[in-house]
C-alpha cells in the first residue's frame, strides 16, 4: 500500500508496524482507552523494544516531526489530528521484580495488575491506583496517587531510575544523581520530555489488606457524606478510603443494584489485620442500611475489587481539583452540586482522601506537588455534559490545581501549568526548553518551554 515518502523512510528503519490512514491496523494501533479522543496521526509506530524508540524518536527530531506516546489510552487530554508520529508503547510490557532492593522494572506498556502478580510472588507491592488496566508509566509520571498512597506517598515518590529517550534522539537513564534535573521534572512532569521506554521504582511490603466498599442508596447521601468526612479526620494512615457518588446507566454489564439512579460507594483500604478494619469502619456502617457491603480481608492482587472501576473502553470526560479543606459547609455544597436532586449528571463524582505521607515531602523531591492538598475531588462524565460544574463550584474550597492524572477528554487540553505551583511550573519550562526546545512532544498537557537555552543536556 503507497505510503508517504517520510513514513517509508522510517519504515525502513525498523521491524514494528509503521502505519498511516487507511492501512489495517491503523484504527486499532491509534485508539485508546478513552474513546472520547483518539489520536489521528500521520503516521503510528507500534514499537516493540527502546531501540526502536530511539530509532523512531531520533527520525522525529530530524524532520521536526511533532511526537505523541500512547500506551493505554486513559487520560488523552490532546491528539494529533492529521499531522505528526504517535509511538504506541503498548508492546513493550516486560516486568521485573528484584525481592532483595525491592525494586521493579517496567516496561513502556506494562499495567499495574503485571506489576502487582510479579510482585506478589515475593510478598510485595507496588503503589498502584484503583484499576488494573492502567499504564505503569503514564500514571507514574502524573504523580500516581495510590491506594497505598496515605501511608506511603505518591507513587513518583519511589521511583529510582527513569530510562527515556529524549527529543534529541539519545537514550539517557535519569536518576538522583545522573541528569538530576530531568530525574525531577519527570516524577510528575508527565511526558514532556520525551519517551519513557522503562521505569523502575520501590516497592512495599504488603500482600495483604482489608478492603472493599460500602454501597448505599442515593437518598442516604447527605448522612454518609457528613459521616464520612467526619471519619476521616480520626483514621490513622494504614486506611485510605474514597467516597463516590455513583449514577449507573440501567444496562448491563453495571450491577442491577447500581442501575438507573444515584448510589454512593465508600471504598475502604486499610494496611492492617481484619479484626482492626471491621472496627474502623464500624461507624459507617451504621449510618444507614446498604444495598451491597464487600469490605473483607483480601490478597493484594484483588485491588481491583475496591474501586471497581469500569474494565471496558469508553468515552468520558474527566476532571480534577484539589481541595485545600472538606467542612461540613463544604459537604453541603458539594450536595448541592452533585446530590440528590441537584440534577448532576456525571457518572461519578468522587472525594479521595489525603493527608498522610501525601502532605510529607519526598525523600528525594519531584515535581509533583499537592502536599497541601487534604481531598481530591474528580469527576467523570459522558462526553457533552457539564463536565466543570462540580468542580468550579467547588474552587473556592481548593488549592487552586487540578491533578493531572485525572484531567482528560475533550476540553481539558489546556497549559500544564493547573497542576503545579508557580515556580514549579516556571523551573519545568526551563527543564523542557534544554530537552524539547522545539516543544514535539506537545500532544499532553503540555509544559511550553519558557527558556532558550543556549546549552543542551551533556
Amino acid at each position: 500500500m503507497y505510503r508517504p515518502a517520510t513514513a517509508q523512510r522510517l519504515a525502513g528503519r525498523l521491524s514494528g508496524p509503521v502505519l498511516g490512514p487507511g492501512d489495517e491496523g491503523y484504527a486499532a494501533e491509534v485508539t485508546g482507552f478513552n474513546r472520547a479522543l483518539r489520536h489521528r496521526p500521520a503516521m503510528v509506530l507500534g514499537a516493540r523494544n527502546a531501540t526502536e524508540v530511539r530509532k523512531a524518536v531520533a527520525f522525529a527530531a530530524e524532520t521536526g516531526l511533532p511526537t505523541a506516546v500512547q500506551a493505554t489510552g486513559h487520560g488523552p487530554s490532546r491528539v494529533t489530528e492529521g499531522t505528526g508520529l504517535l509511538v504506541n508503547t503498548r508492546r513493550m510490557t516486560g516486568v521485573t521484580v528484584d525481592p532483595a532492593t525491592r525494586v521493579a522494572r517496567a516496561g513502556a506498556g506494562a499495567r499495574w495488575h503485571q506489576v502487582v502478580d510479579a510482585a506478589a510472588v515475593h510478598g510485595l507491592a507496588p503503589l498502584s491506583g484503583s484499576s488494573p488496566l492502567v499504564g505503569v508509566v503514564g500514571y507514574t509520571l502524573g504523580g500516581g496517587l495510590a491506594l497505598l498512597s496515605r501511608a506511603y506517598g505518591f507513587a513518583a515518590d519511589h521511583v529510582t531510575a527513569v530510562d527515556i529517550v529524549t527529543p534529541d534522539g539519545l537514550p539517557r537513564t535519569a536518576t538522583a544523581r545522573r541528569h538530576p534535573d530531568l530525574f525531577w521534572a519527570l516524577r510528575g512532569g508527565q511526558g514532556n520530555f520525551g519517551v519513557v521506554t522503562a521505569l523502575e521504582f520501590g516497592l512495599v511490603p504488603v500482600t495483604r489488606l482489608y478492603g472493599g466498599g460500602l454501597f448505599f442508596p442515593g437518598d442516604s447521601a447527605a448522612e454518609v457524606l457528613h459521616a464520612w468526612r467526619s471519619w476521616t479526620e480520626s483514621v490513622p494512615e494504614e486506611t485510605a478510603s474514597s467516597l463516590a457518588l455513583l449514577r449507573m446507566p440501567d444496562q448491563r454489564p453495571v450491577p442491577p443494584f447500581l442501575r438507573g439512579g444515584l448510589v454512593v460507594h465508600v471504598r475502604v483500604a486499610h494496611l492492617g489485620p481484619g479484626d482492626e478494619g471491621e472496627r474502623l469502619v464500624r461507624p459507617l456502617r451504621a449510618v444507614a442500611p446498604t444495598l451491597a457491603d464487600t469490605l473483607r480481608v483480601m490478597p493484594y492482587t484483588r485491588f481491583a475489587d475496591i474501586h471497581d472501576d469500569q474494565a471496558f473502553p469508553h468515552p468520558y470526560d474527566e476532571r480534577s481539583a484539589m481541595l485545600r479543606e472538606l467542612g461540613p459547609d463544604a459537604v453541603d455544597d458539594l450536595l448541592r452540586l452533585a446530590g440528590p436532586g441537584s440534577g448532576c449528571t456525571d457518572a461519578v463524582v468522587e472525594l479521595r482522601h489525603m493527608g498522610g505521607a501525601l502532605g510529607r515531602p519526598a525523600a528525594v523531591p519531584g515535581a509533583v506537588d499537592h502536599r497541601d492538598a487534604l481531598y481530591c475531588l474528580t469527576t467523570r462524565g459522558l462526553p457533552g455534559g457539564r463536565p466543570e460544574h462540580v468542580v468550579d463550584g467547588m474552587a473556592h474550597r481548593g488549592t487552586g490545581r487540578s491533578h493531572l492524572n485525572f484531567l482528560s477528554g475533550p476540553g481539558t487540553a489546556r497549559p500544564a501549568h493547573r497542576g503545579y505551583p508557580p515556580a514549579g511550573y516556571a523551573r519545568l519550562g526551563e527543564i523542557k526548553a534544554r530537552y524539547d526546545p522545539e516543544n514535539l512532544f506537545r500532544f499532553n498537557h503540555n509544559i511550553s518551554p519558557r527558556v532558550r537555552a543556549a546549552e543542551r543536556p551533556a
